[in-house]
């Protein structure tokens, strides 16, 4: 490398990962006017005006969440700082899963996407009312609640920022509807051409009529056939009814059929999550696709704004029952507990989640002329507790967490008061 080359920053020493360019190795990463301009060995330090040791950490693309619920304040106590979820937790990108719809999501644009130094896309809801506080209400979210035509046009009108469409299938809808939200939103998906990610597992109580016929383990069985390839598959590890794995303890069948035929799979790990149930899939060979955190304002600490629900009706038992400090990089660890190796881990939250935006030319890579949108990761070795909210306890012999990332080239510190801290075993 010439020492007339100037860098306006070189990290340098660092672990680096990049599953695109096939880079596993001791490399510098020298960064240029906001973009990666080298990715090399030994890149001399006089090049750059600005050198960071980050010998011993990790430097991967900058991490993506797939999972994210960031509409703040327009979504109540449920949407979080885009920031704080994001560049403050060392995640570059973020994907909101459902808080906007069509009528809300030019608020979407101007108040939480342009201003965030976070990237910020969209699972556009298939529902009108989008994620207004969180669900609270779910005689909001029948198939009079959804205008297929209009969830189509504002779609097509901002791609640049929405790039697929949320939907729910759970036992309290199908017990309230049965599958006619689904069939909608798979039409939207289909006439926008834009993936669909279908949450799975209950997410409402079921009304005073019962489960009307309905069948939590039927769901499954019942939606995949209304899905395309690249359509997506969430929350495969909860605790709740509806999920991969049925009331017999057995992974559905119908889940590797649909992997065969191109369906995705994204943990959406948040307070659904069982350490339980994902041995039980990662046993049966259900190895996700992307890995999203879920933090939301009901599974983590953040003041209610005034007017809003204090609490749930269930309070220690409803399905957003959280702790209190989780990240997506704490859930990077989760997998890695489980038994999945960070070479598996880290294409959940780079490389695969860009494709699944149709954005792999921009994010998800370290490659010469990308956005410096890196990620560097501390990785600690011993024994950590890592517990989910059925109380299972998991012993994690490795644990990253957040130092710092860049984002376009500028630093932004791993701050965020969310994140967790270390408990050891």
């Amino acid at each position: 490398m010439s020492v007339t080359a100037s860098f306006d920053l070189l990290l340098r020493g660092g672990r680096v990962i990049c599953p695109v360019s096939g880079v596993d190795g001791i490399k510098d990463v020298a960064i240029r006017n906001g973009r990666i301009a080298a990715v090399a060995s030994d890149i001399l330090p006089t090049s750059a005006k600005e050198v960071v040791d980050v010998s011993g950490k990790l430097v991967l693309p900058g991490l993506i969440d797939t999972h994210a619920h960031v509409y703040q304040y327009v979504s109540g106590r449920f949407g979080m700082n885009p920031d704080m979820v994001g560049v403050q937790s060392g995640v570059t990108t973020l994907v909101d899963q459902g808080g906007p719809s069509c009528m809300t999501l030019p608020g979407f644009r101007h108040f939480i996407a342009e201003p965030a130094t976070s990237r910020v896309y969209a699972f556009l809801s298939a529902y009108l009312v989008g994620g207004l506080e969180g669900h609270y209400y779910p005689q909001l979210y029948s198939p009079d609640g959804v205008d297929i035509d209009a969830t189509v046009k504002s779609a097509a009108a901002n791609l640049d920022i929405v790039r697929g469409i949320k939907a729910h299938a759970e036992i309290g809808g199908f017990a309230r509807w049965g599958i006619r939200v689904i069939e909608m939103a798979a039409e939207i998906g289909r006439r926008a051409d834009l993936p669909v990610y279908v949450h799975f597992g209950q997410l409402w109580g079921l009304p005073e009529s019962g489960a009307n016929g309905e069948d939590a383990d039927t769901i499954l069985t019942r939606v995949i056939p209304l899905l395309r390839e690249g359509d997506i598959l969430a929350h495969p590890f909860t605790r709740h009814p509806g999920g991969f794995v049925n009331r017999e303890g057995e992974v559905h069948p119908v889940i590797q059929s649909a992997l065969d035929r191109g369906l995705k799979v994204d943990v959406g790990h948040g307070s659904h999550f069982s350490y339980r149930l994902a041995r039980k899939a990662i046993a049966a060979g259900i190895i996700p696709t992307t890995l999203g955190a879920d933090i939301h304002g009901y599974n983590t600490h953040v003041p209610a704004p005034a007017g809003t629900p204090d609490q749930h009706e269930d309070d220690e038992n409803h399905p957003f029952a959280g702790q209190a400090k989780f990240s997506l990089v704490q859930a990077m660890s989760s997998m890695m507990a489980l038994g999945l190796s960070l070479e598996q881990v880290v294409p959940m939250v780079t490389s695969n989640p860009a494709k699944m935006l149709g954005r792999s030319e921009e994010i998800g890579a370290l490659k010469v002329g990308m956005g410096a949108d890196v990620s560097v990761l501390t990785e600690q070795n011993g024994r950590f507790v890592l517990t989910d909210n059925e109380k299972n306890e998991v012993i994690a012999e490795r644990l990253l967490q957040p130092a710092f990332c860049l984002r376009a080239g500028t630093r932004c510190d791993a701050v965020a008061p969310i994140l967790p801290q270390a408990v050891a075993a």
